[in-house]
């Protein structure tokens, strides 16, 4: 484990955070993604939450670091 983050190079930070925020994006959107099917399937109710959901994920990917290396 690393003991501290200054000993990194600028460039291994910035991928580092680069890799923390499109693993974030990945599991909001996933998560998004699941209520919707859930509330598809009537485990919960739905109030138009799924259309929401999947726009949400979409935007979250959309503006994902990786969005922009892809």
């Amino acid at each position: 484990m690393l003991e501290n983050w200054s000993v990194l190079t600028e460039g291994a930070q910035l991928a580092l955070s680069r890799a923390a925020l499109v693993h974030a994006a990945d599991t909001i959107a996933g998560q998004a993604e699941t209520l919707a099917h859930e509330m598809e399937t009537g485990t919960l109710d739905d109030r138009g939450g799924p259309d929401a959901l999947r726009l949400l994920a979409a935007i979250v990917r959309t503006l994902s670091p990786a969005a922009a290396i892809t």
